[in-house]
């Protein structure tokens, strides 16, 4: 996969492509609220691929009542004793909003299959069932879109060793993820298999090379806008409004502490 990578897009022309893209998402979550929209997108990927920085682009200028980003923790023992999709349905979008999972029901199929969590016959009964459930919430009126992020072995190695040196990054690396790093060949037959039997007509994979974190984001984001039939509504010229007069008030000093400034 490291022969896909290119110049890296530098940061200005970065942030004036993601500032229109943030002005179009704006647009998409007024339609959404407007319309009743229900948009459900689905972030897989191996180890450092950039899952998180793409959601944070994403998300950093709408609203999170609109915009719902999904991380669940482990499985709780009651959770475990579930069916096994049982634990994600009730995080589907409602009218007006759009859920993004980072890291879904696809767990089934990737780390809990490499790493032992589950058996064999679970994970292939798994990929046997998920493209039913996914086509019963295509058919509900919710827009499913999937996204897989593919990093190469190199740029891998680079992210993950900068986590262990960067004290600000730390807690992005845990004994999982170790682990994970080490299978990178398990982890290529189980997303191979994932997608042979996954990859549908109702809801399509697209994966995206990440080795470029910046131009992952912008192709993802891109990508999401083009495969929603949003409309910016209509909305009236607004203008602030007179404040109303003091009627002999004086602004106080109503603090005794204040965290900076001269007051």
């Amino acid at each position: 996969m490291d022969k896909h990578v290119a110049k890296p897009l530098e940061r200005k022309p970065y942030e004036r492509k993601l500032r229109d893209l943030h002005a179009e998402l704006v647009k998409l979550q007024e339609w959404v609220k407007h319309a009743g929209g229900k948009v459900c997108i689905v972030f897989e990927g191996r180890d450092g691929a950039g899952k998180g920085g793409v959601i944070k682009a994403l998300t950093e200028r709408v609203s999170p009542r609109v915009f719902r980003v999904v991380a669940l923790p482990p499985p709780t023992e009651r959770e475990k004793s579930q069916m096994y999709m049982q634990r994600y349905l009730p995080y589907l979008p409602a009218a007006g909003e759009i859920v993004i999972f980072d890291r879904s029901w696809y767990n089934r199929a990737g780390v809990e299959r490499v790493m032992g969590f589950c058996t064999e016959e679970q994970a292939k009964g798994f990929l046997q069932v998920v493209p039913a459930v996914e086509r019963a919430i295509a058919e509900s009126g919710t827009i499913l879109l999937k996204y897989w992020l593919e990093v190469g072995q190199k740029e891998q190695t680079r992210r993950m060793e900068e986590r262990i040196n960067d004290q600000r990054k730390i807690w992005k690396l845990s004994p999982m993820d170790l682990k994970s790093y080490s299978r990178w060949y398990d982890y290529s037959r189980a997303r191979d298999d994932m997608f042979r039997a996954t990859d549908t007509s109702w809801a399509p994979w697209y994966a995206v090379h990440s080795d470029d974190k910046r131009q992952a984001r912008l192709d993802v984001i891109t990508h999401i806008l083009s495969s929603i039939p949003y409309e910016a509504p209509a909305r009236e010229k607004i203008k602030l409004p007179k404040r109303q007069k003091s009627d002999g008030y004086e602004e106080t000093n109503f603090a005794r502490n204040w965290i900076s400034g001269a007051r």
